[in-house]
């Protein structure tokens, strides 16, 4: 989003209600150009058949290779435009840091495994797939919700930070909990899952690693030769809308890869769709009650709410696939998790900016004027 936008976007601003006329057409028809690459994905994994295979075996060890540069061009801009030399005020906040580990690591997890359990008892591997996306909890894409939303970049990226560092630690264990213990102990049927932590932690390395080190290296040496102003005001927007371009080349090629079997099976995507939508819809409406309750500004509500809705749906693919093979309903219902995921926050950045008018405004000495 441009910068005339992120500074006139805050809660109490007298431009609230022209905000989307402020935006660029590229920004304001962002749910067109989203359905539009969706569209685009599907054909072209419906016209030819081999065309996802031909793109899952472009990959180093698990990691896809076009999905990860989709996804490096994504965040790169989003993780630029993070003042690091301001991430303190984030860190010594425990209260934010507390709420977002809570809903993260403890109710989301909770939460899809008890809808993938109600809503589909007679699909087994559409469940142990569902439960596998709630077990990866988001490093990416959430930063382009948040931004687009006008959170608190400096929030997201530490929340960011830390999804990967118990993503690393806690992965297998809750996957274990989840598929086998907690199964056992209600009497319900029970399903392994070995994933070395190798795996993950390659994962959260590239998907996260190098743009962050990137953006950070962007930010550090911009300042440091040309000076703040020049990196936002001159760099910064000039590289903005490679975000929104990523994201896009991202989604064609994620439903391209899966665009021949999800066509050809939309009942079965109907039946994953559903806790999807409940997840995502009780996630984030919740997160936005609870933090408003607890008294946070709409920024950093924002923050912790998007972070708790998105899924790391690149890492729940890939565990998919690597255990239970690129044929599977696992891997199915991971693939299924972006196209429920992406419409409906890119929906809840709508709705989001319309509930910023029930969140304390952020005193004018923390805000200041954003990139």
């Amino acid at each position: 989003m441009s910068d005339t936008v992120h500074e006139s976007a805050r809660p109490g601003s007298s431009h609230d209600d022209n905000v989307l006329k402020r935006l660029s057409t590229l920004d304001r028809f962002l749910p067109v150009w989203i359905v539009v690459a969706m569209g685009v994905g599907l054909l072209l994994g419906r016209l030819f058949p081999g065309l996802g295979d031909a793109l899952a075996t472009v990959q180093v060890g698990s990691v896809s290779l076009p999905i990860a540069i989709g996804l490096l061009i994504m965040m790169y801009p989003v993780l630029a435009k993070v003042r690091y030399n301001e991430l303190g005020h984030v860190t010594s906040d425990r209260r934010l840091l507390g709420t977002s580990i809570f809903l993260n690591w403890v109710l989301g997890p909770a939460l899809m495994f008890a809808l993938a359990w109600l809503l589909l008892p007679d699909l087994p591997e559409y469940r142990t797939g569902l439960i596998i996306v709630g077990l990866a909890r988001c490093i990416a894409m959430v930063l382009i919700w948040n931004d687009l939303a006008c959170g608190d970049r400096e929030a997201a990226a530490i929340l960011v930070a830390i999804n990967a560092v118990f993503q690393i630690v806690a992965f297998a264990f809750l996957g274990y909990f989840y598929l086998q213990v907690l199964p056992g102990w209600l009497g319900l049927s029970q399903t392994s899952l070995n994933v070395p932590i190798w795996s993950i932690a390659k994962s959260v390395l590239v998907f996260l690693g190098i743009p962050l080190a990137a953006g950070f290296l962007t930010r550090t040496l911009g300042e440091k030769a040309k000076g703040r102003e020049w990196l936002e005001v001159k760099f910064l927007p000039k590289i903005g809308p490679a975000a929104v371009y990523g994201l896009l080349f991202t989604i064609v090629i994620l439903f391209a890869l899966q665009g021949h079997t999800i066509t050809n099976r939309p009942l079965d995507v109907g039946r994953i769709a559903l806790p999807l939508l409940a997840y995502f819809a009780i996630m984030w409406g919740g997160s936005m009650v609870l933090t408003r309750a607890l008294g946070f500004d709409y920024e950093r509500a924002t923050s912790v709410s998007f972070t708790a809705a998105g899924n790391n749906f690149e890492l729940a693919i890939a565990v998919a696939i690597g255990v239970f093979g690129v044929a599977s309903g696992q891997a199915l219902a991971g693939v299924v998790g972006p196209l429920i995921e992406v419409p409906a926050l890119v929906g809840l950045v709508y709705v989001s900016l319309w509930a910023r008018r029930f969140f304390p405004m952020r005193s004018q000495a923390m805000t200041g004027a954003r990139p």
